[in-house]
């Protein structure tokens, strides 16, 4: 394989105990996460919304990588350069597996953003609407960097560069649903690029990979690694 792009989802975290969005359960103080993750939410409510990001930062520290996130940081290190990964997840886990290379898409639960001068930062306790940015001191302008529903992804077109020249496409714990993610593998498929999908179970866009491995990633992506080094 010449080039491979990988993209993770929720699927792949929840394997190391983090919540998704879209679990059962997963009411976070008697509001609906999809209702905050939002810019209107921000608008509205601010507080309810640092509240709610300081408490998954937070929850971090209680999760570890698990060995979906190793197998594929072995990749990349056995294919230096060959291995774009690119995650829908917030959290480090990534890094923290041993990836040093991981774009992710839809922002990052330890960085903050300022609104008012661009800069980023990573906080080391809880903020919010009062804490001043440390790079331009203005104090109302930080926010979680997180893409919000409604808003652009980051690194799109720096992504689509790498879905153009892949040889392998392979998703990862990924519900198929939210775009433009979702599209990936079509944009892949229009380039030549073979495409595998690895989940528990089927996804919304499942039929338009040409294979599929069903089960747990902390088991398959280990097989699929095996596989492309074993060439």
């Amino acid at each position: 394989m010449e080039h491979i792009v990988i993209l993770t989802g929720a699927g792949i975290s929840a394997e190391s105990g983090v919540p998704t969005f879209r679990d059962a359960d997963g009411l976070w103080e008697n509001h609906d996460p999809m209702q905050i993750a939002t810019p209107e939410a921000f608008a509205r409510d601010p507080g309810l919304v640092y509240r709610f990001y300081n408490a998954r930062r937070n929850k971090l520290g209680e999760v570890e990588p698990n060995n979906a996130h190793r197998d594929i940081a072995r990749l990349q290190r056995d294919f230096p350069g060959r291995v774009f990964l690119v995650t829908q997840n917030v959290d480090d886990l990534h890094e923290r597996g041993g990836s040093e290379q991981v774009c992710h898409m839809h922002g990052e639960l330890r960085s903050a953003l300022c609104q008012l001068c661009g800069e980023r930062h990573r906080p080391r306790q809880d903020y919010d609407h009062s804490s001043p940015c440390p790079d331009c001191g203005a104090v109302g302008g930080v926010r979680p960097d997180v893409v919000w529903f409604g808003e652009m992804p980051y690194f799109m077109p720096h992504i689509e560069g790498q879905l153009a020249r892949c040889d392998l496409f392979i998703a990862v714990g990924t519900s198929g649903v939210v775009y433009p993610a979702a599209g990936f593998v079509r944009q892949a498929l229009a380039y030549g690029a073979m495409t595998l999908e690895i989940n528990r179970e089927v996804s919304e866009v499942t039929g338009v990979f040409h294979h599929q491995r069903r089960g747990l990633a902390t088991e398959k992506v280990a097989e699929v690694v095996e596989e492309i080094l074993a060439g």
